[in-house]
């Protein structure tokens, strides 16, 4: 089955080999999405609520260059580096999502390498300073016209 390359302008430089949205039928899949800046560096260190809407503004992008919008999302998967972020990712989170979230789980992970994870779950491992929430995978998308879909967070 072929599928379409979703690159919203701007995006900052993939890590790895792969897009950063990935259109196939109605499904989006969203790769792997960090707190990056334009130029692939790391943006927002120490600040969870920055890196936590530069995310999510990023899937934003990918979402509306494939025609969709936040609210065809349908699942994420979330990736904190510290439990004491919680609280302050979902207040940005809530912004978000203020009616009718989608389905979620939040991984704790312990580690001082970037993760970032494919649609095959896999994950592509880089040495830079860690983000304190890794994030993004997939998303599907149900109605023809409409982007339902599944993303997790930085």
């Amino acid at each position: 089955m072929a599928f379409k390359v979703i690159t919203p302008a701007g995006s900052p430089p993939p890590l790895a080999p792969y897009s950063p949205g990935a259109l196939a039928g109605n499904i989006l899949y969203i790769g792997g999405t960090l707190a990056m800046d334009a130029d692939g560096k790391t943006f927002g260190v120490g600040d969870v609520r920055a890196q936590t809407r530069n995310v999510l503004e990023s899937i934003k992008a990918v979402l509306a260059a494939a025609g969709g919008t936040m609210t065809d999302i349908t699942f994420n998967q979330i990736f904190l580096k510290d439990l004491a972020d919680y609280a302050a990712m979902n207040e940005v989170y809530k912004e978000y999502f203020p009616k009718n979230p989608p389905a979620r789980y939040c991984i704790l992970i312990a580690s001082t390498w970037m993760i970032s994870l494919t649609s095959s779950s896999k994950p592509n491992c880089s040495p830079h300073s860690t983000p304190h929430w890794l994030r993004t995978m997939f998303a599907s998308k149900s109605p023809p016209q409409t982007s339902r879909l599944n993303n997790g967070l930085v």
